[in-house]
């Protein structure tokens, strides 16, 4: 216990990487909470898990997760020691599951074209298939940095199948084919239910409110300590590649930590939601067109130059104009836009998850929650969260990019798109509801094509004390975006560090099941 007490952990970037790599660190490693420092540029912790009342009866999102019960076991594994806010004697995963058996997802309503349902088929012809299966059948070293599109014909990308899983995942035909590989073995278990996703679980309210805020009062409790409004932009390392100095910068004045010989250093390199901004119901959202360095990108750039195997941070900021997208948060005044949505879609909020409009230029997605979707939200407010995968092009109805679009322009394309000016003019439609429209240059930068190298693992080889966290570091097989990576790279950095012998929470292979592979098959030759 005394070697524990003499231990200090310097954690990079206040997201849900190093929030869990604190609580292993608490939990498993027996360090003291005052020994723990997290490092945050901005004045917001929680990284892209955010919910925030953004001014008067608005609300916003930049990003919305479901979590599925195969394939979030370190997340969940998190979720059970961590208090619960809203209900004492119980954790945040008792919260879950509970809100889970009561709130049964089916989706009636997954693409809409033309301002109807679409039935429920993927499309696939026999080319498509073939094309599919094959994919799935090669390594990921054999597949390199290609693209997605580089082994499916162009018709592929018109099929249903293709529109319910790019918008699900915010997936491009430019994007990593090693990375959407991935991604379908991880959930080949599911491929029957992608249409319906009777599969997804939410948390009962935004993931702000359901696991960061009670993960920061639990961590905060045993003393961490939390440097806001300080950027962290370099590293010296000595030998043994130890990190020995910090070096960052609060506010204009530039500053540096001295690390002991037996303290540890975890730095969550990239972020999604760097140089990120708000619009509102007048305000187009600012858009980065720059090739400048976000803190966290900064941070990278520098320590790779100074070891070979940190990995090649300029191939995930290398194309704004591929891996931006644009989300947007609807807050709905009263229940009649609710009202009309329940009836387009005959489930109630909560009960079916994404509608994506397939014919949509901006190929735009809504989802309304199951409500209250924050803690003090106001009676009477429905929250929803919405985004686009095709901001650059012009809209169907309003004739403007989206990512030049307010918030008032972008409730007038939506609600064209479902027809709700047929019951309610435009003008009533709009004064009932607040848009606030968030622009993500790097929102999809963690699946532009990549090759072995260019993310660096975990615990680099031959590092003593220093470990990479987050979504951009390397943990094979597993898939990015997700609150899992996160958390199982949180898990794998805190368990070697620690030489801790009980195994990390396992992780579930749909590929090596007979029966996953049959009914997998079976789906995709429906």
């Amino acid at each position: 216990m005394q070697e524990a007490e003499n231990k200090k952990v310097y954690l990079v970037g206040a997201g849900i990487a190093s929030l869990a790599s604190a609580a292993y660190f608490i939990k498993e490693g027996k360090i003291l909470g005052k020994n723990i420092l997290i490092f945050e540029e901005s004045n917001k912790i929680g990284g892209s898990l955010d919910g925030e009342r953004f001014s008067g009866n608005a609300h916003v999102l930049r990003g919305y997760r479901v979590f599925e019960n195969k394939v979030y076991t370190s997340t969940f594994n998190l979720m059970s020691f961590v208090p619960s806010l809203v209900n004492g004697g119980k954790t945040i995963m008792d919260d879950f599951l509970r809100f889970n058996e009561e709130n049964i997802f089916f989706d009636k309503c997954r693409l809409v074209e033309n301002g109807i349902k679409i039935p429920d088929h993927f499309g696939l012809d026999f080319r498509d298939r073939w094309d599919l299966i094959k994919m799935l059948n090669r390594s990921e070293k054999s597949l390199g940095s290609s693209e997605i599109k580089d082994h499916f014909e162009a018709d592929f990308f018109e099929t249903n199948y293709w529109c319910e899983v790019c918008t699900l995942f915010a997936f491009q035909p430019w994007h990593s084919a090693a990375e959407f590989r991935r991604y379908c073995l991880r959930g080949l278990h599911e491929f029957p239910n992608i249409s319906t996703m009777t599969w997804v679980k939410s948390t009962p309210y935004n993931q702000y409110d359901s696991i960061v805020l009670p993960l920061l009062k639990w961590l905060k409790e045993r003393g961490v300590r939390f440097e806001e409004g300080s950027r962290v932009y370099d590293f010296d390392f000595g030998q043994d590649k130890k990190v020995e100095r910090i070096y960052y910068f609060k506010g204009p004045a530039k500053k540096e930590i001295i690390v002991g010989k037996n303290d540890y250093v975890l730095a969550t390199v990239g972020s999604i939601i760097a140089d990120s901004s708000n619009g509102s119901m007048d305000k187009v959202p600012f858009q980065k067109t720059d090739d400048s360095l976000p803190g966290a990108l900064e941070l990278w750039e520098n320590i790779s130059k100074k070891q070979e195997n940190f990995g090649r941070p300029s191939v995930f900021r290398s194309n704004i104009d591929k891996s931006k997208i644009e989300s947007f948060t609807i807050t709905f005044q009263d229940r009649d836009i609710p009202e009309l949505i329940k009836k387009f879609t005959g489930r109630e909020a909560g009960r079916g998850e994404i509608i994506t409009f397939k014919d949509s230029n901006w190929l735009i997605s809504i989802i309304v929650p199951r409500q209250p979707y924050f803690i003090n939200q106001p009676k009477g407010l429905t929250v929803s969260w919405g985004y686009a995968l095709s901001p650059d092009k012009e809209g169907n109805y309003v004739k403007k990019k989206m990512s030049e679009c307010n918030g008032k322009e972008i409730l007038i394309e939506l609600f064209s798109h479902f027809r709700f000016y047929k019951e309610i003019r435009m003008e009533e439609l709009i004064r009932k509801s607040i848009c606030i429209p968030s622009m993500l240059p790097y929102g999809t930068s963690q699946f532009l094509p990549r090759k072995d190298g260019d993310r660096p693992a975990v615990i680099p080889k031959g590092s003593k004390n220093f470990a990479f966290i987050g979504q951009f570091c390397e943990i094979p097989e597993e898939i990015a975006f997700t609150v899992e990576y996160s958390v199982r790279s949180a898990q794998i950095a805190v368990f070697s560090l620690l030489n801790i012998k009980e195994k990390m929470t396992p992780m579930f292979k749909s590929k090596k099941r007979i029966s996953v592979l049959y009914h997998a098959l079976k789906a995709i030759f429906k």
